[in-house]
């Protein structure tokens, strides 16, 4: 029977040595065994680090301002720091350089850490494609949330809005004033703020101007030499129109061939007394307002346009205007003049917009906001908003080429409205533009194509300097 007998355990330095016999082989044999450390302490370290990560370097032992020892770092080590971990690896394809994690203009030949600790991150044959396009991995799509979708047409809706204030129709406004010395006899009842209907009596006025010319009148057209003969009338009345003596005492005269004393002034529209500065009484010079009538069922919406919108207000638009007055409700009208004025203070543009008001509730120097519709029917080739990296001077899309690849290109844009932004140069229908996250695929672009340039412009990376002991 084959037997082993253990005879002696012995150290040797680090490691452990076994004795045995072998009644087989009828001799004598030693094991031996070493540790770690001991196999660890036969190799020469390339140099030492610091205990805490920190990017300090040694040639020789040496301790740290805490009094810790510097780890040695062996040509083991460097191996297994260069050899990526299996749920690191991104593919088979050849490692050119690392670039500092943090974005910096500082590559390495070799693997190595920031002074943060962080790894130097590997960029790979391809990665740096000179085809101007930028690729990316579909994790880091993943992961960064890339969108893309294709170029459309579509109708662009720009919404200009600007504030203004109701004002009355000039043209729907009336004065009377007497246009010679009268006496007002008497006022009817009608105050500021009263609504009133042509035709409407106001007051009665006594002028000696309107009573001669009257007077003159009535003895031509009942004259038995002239009376029937038109042309020798026509006089005498025109001085009564003159004096702007209303149309309805002129005809009532006609048919009673009589000359009033007093006459009696009516309304020349509907509309609202707006000013009623007629007293019982008191005489009236001529060019004196006693009355000022408005017709307020057509009235203005007077806005301040923004001169860089003027290009995309036209006459004939159409506009909601909504009164801060009457929340929810909506005045529609039509753009009818764009004043050829530009406020050198304000930097805008009056536009008059003319709005129906039936009801009177609009009323003048209200507030009011308008939104102007400048939509053209005709639809062009839009891409959203987001879509457009825009530096100023220059602005660009990131067209998908499919398969993670991304082409920066530059486009001249349009009009803006909606979410949408129209292209008029650079992209055709079809393609498809990045939307979202695009400016990190840019800020990758730009990180390439500086590091790739750094690369080929800097020396290699300085190793420890075994004279002084420090990395440089």
């Amino acid at each position: 029977m084959k037997t082993l007998r253990l005879l002696t355990i012995l150290a040797l330095g680090g490691g452990l040595a076994f004795a045995y016999w072998s009644s087989n082989d009828g001799r004598w044999s030693v094991h031996a065994e070493v540790s770690p450390a001991a196999a660890q302490a036969e190799r020469t370290p390339l140099y030492y680090r610091d205990p805490s990560g920190a990017p300090l370097w040694s040639a020789g032992p040496r301790k740290d301002d805490r009094g810790r020892d510097y780890l040695p770092v062996y040509d083991d080590d460097q191996v297994a720091a260069a050899a990526p971990k299996p749920a690191q690896v991104e593919s088979s394809r050849k490692i050119l350089y690392y670039r500092n994690p943090m974005g910096l203009p500082d590559t390495s030949p070799v693997p190595k850490k920031d002074p943060m600790g962080m790894n130097y991150v590997p960029v790979y044959e391809g990665d740096d494609a000179d085809d101007g396009t930028v690729k990316l991995s579909p994790g880091k799509i993943q992961r960064t949330g890339v969108k893309s979708e294709p170029v459309e047409r579509r109708a662009i809706r720009v919404a200009v809005k600007a504030p203004g204030t109701i004002q009355l129709d000039e043209r729907r406004v009336s004065v009377i004033a007497m246009r010679a010395e009268s006496f007002v006899q008497k006022v009817a009842d009608v105050t500021t703020g009263t609504r009133v209907k042509a035709g409407q009596p106001l007051m009665e006025i006594y002028s000696s101007a309107v009573a001669s010319a009257a007077a003159e009148y009535l003895a031509t057209i009942t004259s038995k030499t002239v009376g029937g003969v038109e042309v020798y009338g026509r006089g005498s009345r025109q001085r009564l129109v003159n004096l702007d003596v209303p149309e309805s005492v002129i005809a009532e005269m006609e048919r009673t061939r009589v000359a009033p004393v007093t006459i009696h002034w009516s309304a020349p529209r509907n509309g609202i007394v707006l000013e009623r500065n007629a007293i019982d009484g008191m005489r009236a010079n001529p060019g004196d307002v006693l009355f000022r009538i408005a017709d307020t069922s057509v009235v203005w919406a007077l806005v301040d346009v923004a001169e860089r919108d003027l290009g995309n207000v036209a006459v004939g638009q159409s506009v909601a205007v909504r009164a801060r007055s009457f929340p929810g409700r909506v005045f529609s009208g039509k753009i009818a003049v764009v004043y050829p004025q530009v406020n050198r203070d304000t930097r805008t543009v009056r536009v008059r917009i003319e709005l129906a008001n039936p009801d009177a509730a609009l009323l003048p120097d209200m507030y009011v906001d308008a939104n102007i519709d400048t939509a053209d029917a005709a639809p062009v080739l839009v891409i959203q908003d987001s879509s457009v990296l825009d530096t100023g001077t220059r602005q660009a899309v990131l067209v998908d080429k499919g398969e993670g690849r991304f082409e920066p290109r530059e486009v001249k844009l349009g009009r803006r409205g909606g979410g949408y932004i129209e292209v008029r140069d650079g992209l055709a229908d079809g393609e498809a533009v990045v939307t979202s996250a695009n400016f990190l695929i840019d800020a990758e672009s730009n990180l390439k194509a500086a590091l790739k340039g750094f690369a080929e412009a800097a020396p290699p990376a300085p190793g420890p300097d075994h004279a002084t002991g420090e990395h440089k």
